[in-house]
């Protein structure tokens, strides 16, 4: 109190000056931005909204956070965050992603009948001939369309429409381009009579715990001719019937528009309002959304947990990883959801191409684009903040601190008004603290919108964490790899999970465990899964569990035959490492 009382009263204007001075003091988050690409102009305006440091050519220092627009790899980081996952872009290629969502339908087909039906080719294209006849013969008013994507294309290339198996075109170039063909979704929701899709910003803030955050808003793409159900005549025609931004904006009919309500290109927010005004159920439009998106991730986090575990393994230096996904997503006529596709780089461009004569292009802001693209970058990186939890520990203590203060107020207030008087001064103090004190960590974000990020994981975990199946089997298969590092399974690691999850029998003997291993992993690759490594991967190893699943548990369905087998697993590993804790004690 003596310290307190001799110092006057604050000058009008002293506060607002000593909060720039602590804002200058405040540390600055540094983010290198040196491989961002072409999502650098949202990724600068969103830096300085936040008053964040950008080092665009890079930093002989280790930065924060950053930013890269391909892939994991495009620099060698060992601290920090880094906005890419190693091995997504492998994973959300449509081959890998269309097995991990089969595996995914073999366990809950009616929870993942939201992807339509795949084929593999040209592994599979037998199957794909037979299937489709039995359906014919079965069913001969059916008359299906089905469209073939290239693994490896993007913006829509390669991309084709057929009405049967014998169209497809078995040359060269399947062979060297592997393909995955779909059932073609006849019956879209069609705004202003054309064919449109979502494109939908998710963050996966975490692998593991599993943290993710889906944008409250996205980007309707539309063709830009009115569309019709598919016939032999109109087959060919991508402007009707393929979504891409990349294709469309070659067409006469293409609209630029700076209005998110008009356009070829329109905010998903302004879709929903118009369905809304229609009496369409929005909320449980939202709902079937964010349960395809979980469900989604819930279906690649088992492998791209193995491809982390061998980039950074555990108790290595090494950056934490987040990364903002694309997703693609097509309304049918009842508003039921329907996965397109999955995108590891989603484009972040806020501008586009005009003509401005022939073969003179002007790059034009397209404020569309900036709206969503820029909220979710710069939410994302405030998500992911590192000073954040300083801030808020910071905040804890003073929170504590005017809790004790208040006391010894209310305390004094009983004894002496001078003694009231001092306490009063005191809590004035606090309250108003120089950089030591609750200033130095004022949150940053004052005068920033609320986030467009919702986070819906963990958020609705208990709904969901009956689907992590695969999950589970992935860490037996991680723990057994030996070692770090490495992706693939060797039978010596194989025979040793077998062992020591006591699942070798008089009925399945170890010579029985050779052969099973031996012809799941030369299936698998033969189908041309990796040959950098030799060994089982993941989805061979998934496949045999499977396989020993059904027959240890004969008479259950598949998804309780396979958690059966992983409870069994289990308690014996738990009882295996209790057992070796305890001789090591000894």
């Amino acid at each position: 109190g003596r310290a307190t009382r001799g110092r006057g009263r604050r000058a009008p204007g002293r506060r607002g000056g000593e909060e720039g001075v602590r804002a200058a003091r405040r540390p600055r988050v540094t983010v290198d931005s040196s491989k961002a690409k072409t999502s650098l102009e949202a990724l600068k305006i969103s830096l300085r909204q936040l008053r964040w440091r950008e080092f665009p050519f890079g930093r002989r220092l280790p930065c924060d956070i950053y930013w890269h627009g391909v892939s994991f790899h495009d620099n060698d980081i060992f601290s920090g965050q880094v906005n890419k996952f190693p091995g997504m872009t492998e994973m959300v290629r449509k081959i890998t992603l269309s097995r991990a969502v089969r595996t995914m339908q073999d366990l809950f087909p009616l929870e993942y009948n939201f992807y339509p039906r795949s084929w593999i080719l040209p592994e599979e294209f037998p199957l794909f001939v037979d299937e489709v006849r039995m359906m014919k013969d079965s069913d001969p008013s059916w008359k299906p369309t089905f469209i073939v994507k290239p693994d490896g294309g993007c913006q829509g290339d390669g991309i084709y429409l057929i009405k049967d198996p014998s169209d497809i075109r078995l040359t060269g170039s399947i062979q060297s381009r592997p393909a995955v063909v779909q059932e073609y979704i006849c019956k879209p929701l069609l705004v202003d009579k054309l064919k449109f899709d979502i494109r939908l910003y998710v963050l996966l803030k975490s692998l593991e715990p599993l943290e993710i955050y889906i944008a409250k808003d996205g980007l309707s793409r539309f063709c830009t001719e009115p569309y019709q159900e598919p016939t032999l005549k109109n087959l060919h025609q991508v402007f009707m019937h393929l979504t891409n931004y990349s294709l469309n904006i070659h067409s006469g009919n293409f609209i630029h528009s700076d209005n998110v309500n008009t356009g070829s290109k329109r905010t998903f927010s302004s879709i929903l309002c118009r369905l809304s005004s229609r009496g369409a159920d929005v909320k449980k439009l939202w709902s079937d959304i964010i349960s395809l998106v979980i469900k989604t991730i819930i279906a690649l986090t088992p492998e791209l947990k193995v491809y982390y575990q061998s980039d950074i393994p555990a108790g290595k230096p090494g950056p934490t990883c987040f990364q903002i996904l694309g997703f693609d997503i097509l309304l049918m006529k009842n508003l039921k959801p329907m996965l397109l596709e999955v995108n590891a780089n989603p484009s972040m461009r806020i501008e586009h191409e005009q003509e401005l004569s022939p073969g003179v292009f002007e790059n034009v802001p397209s404020p569309v684009d900036e709206e969503v693209k820029v909220a979710v970058i710069r939410d994302t990186l405030r998500l992911v903040d590192p000073q954040k939890k300083k801030r808020k520990d910071v905040q804890q203590h003073i929170d504590s601190c005017k809790k004790v203060v208040n006391i010894q107020y209310n305390y004094f207030m009983c004894y002496s008004c001078q003694t009231s008087e001092h306490a009063s001064e005191a809590n004035e103090e606090l309250l108003d603290a120089g950089p030591a004190g609750r200033a130095e960590y004022d949150s940053p974000e004052a005068g920033l919108p609320s986030l467009c990020l919702k986070q819906v994981f963990p958020k609705y975990a208990k709904q969901f964490n009956y689907l992590r199946l695969v999950d589970r089997v992935a860490a037996l298969f991680i723990r057994f790899l030996g070692v770090k590092g490495t992706t693939k399974l060797g039978p010596t690691g194989f025979r040793t999970f077998i062992r020591n999850c006591k699942l070798s029998n008089s009925n399945f003997s170890m010579a029985s465990v050779d052969i099973l291993y031996i012809d799941i992993t030369r299936r698998w690759n033969s189908m041309g899964i990796d040959h950098k490594e030799s060994g089982m991967c993941l989805q061979a190893f998934v496949e045999a569990f499977f396989c020993l699943a059904q027959k240890k548990y004969k008479s259950l369905p598949l998804h309780e035959q396979v958690a059966s087998l992983i409870d069994f697993c289990e308690y014996h590993l738990a009882a295996l490492d209790e057992k070796r804790l305890v001789c090591g004690r000894g």
